[in-house]
């Protein structure tokens, strides 16, 4: 049975008049570019505050987020910060990268957006981020007072050998689990960990 191929025609640009394959702007990528900037109105730098003693940052109005440098967590809290990108439809975002010491964090975003008769362009962008040092209540409240805090957690272990505490120790180490910590005390078969805030003690255990 003889089968016809079938092959997708190609039309001429509206404007600059070069071969392409059709779409419903009777414009090619570079035109559509020259015409509609899908970027308009999205925040290109917005500035974000870090606590250089916990290092977690402040997600408003009051939540404060633990995240790594360059991790996906970091690039999540980004993404989130950013107004108006629910106007078009992200597809991918990734870490441009800056010295951690120079205070500033750039994600390159790739969005989508139908324009002109429905046709869709896709274009990436950078955004600055600026980030500022802040102390977060808990830190704030531990520089002004070091001995005071909210909550504790006490690990005790009533043996001989220390191979299981050893063992928990390697996994807070690991985890950085007590980064939140304001005191961590060594006692009589256990230490204690003292939290400014309730939360980071819940979330410790």
């Amino acid at each position: 049975m003889f089968k016809v191929q079938q092959t997708i025609g190609s039309v001429v640009c509206c404007k600059c008049g070069v071969p392409m394959p059709p779409n419903a702007a009777n414009m090619c990528v570079n035109c559509l570019r020259s015409e509609v900037d899908i970027t308009e109105g999205l925040q290109k730098s917005i500035q974000i505050f870090y606590c250089p003693e916990c290092g977690c940052y402040l997600q408003p109005p009051k939540t404060w987020i633990k995240a790594q440098w360059e991790s996906r967590d970091l690039l999540s809290f980004c993404i989130k910060r950013l107004k108006n990108l629910n106007k078009v439809r992200l597809k991918n975002a990734e870490f441009v990268w800056t010295e951690p010491h120079s205070k500033r964090i750039k994600v390159k975003l790739t969005v989508q957006a139908e324009v002109l008769n429905g046709a869709v362009l896709e274009q990436s962008y950078p955004v600055e981020y600026t980030v500022r040092d802040n102390l977060c209540e808990s830190c704030s409240r531990f520089q002004a007072n070091p001995d005071q805090w909210v909550a504790s957690v006490q690990l005790r272990q009533h043996v001989s050998h220390r191979r299981s505490f050893f063992y928990l120790e390697q996994l807070i180490l690991r985890h950085d689990a007590a980064s939140r910590a304001v005191r961590i005390k060594q006692v009589h078969q256990g230490i204690d960990f003292f939290f400014g805030n309730k939360s980071h003690a819940d979330s410790f255990v």
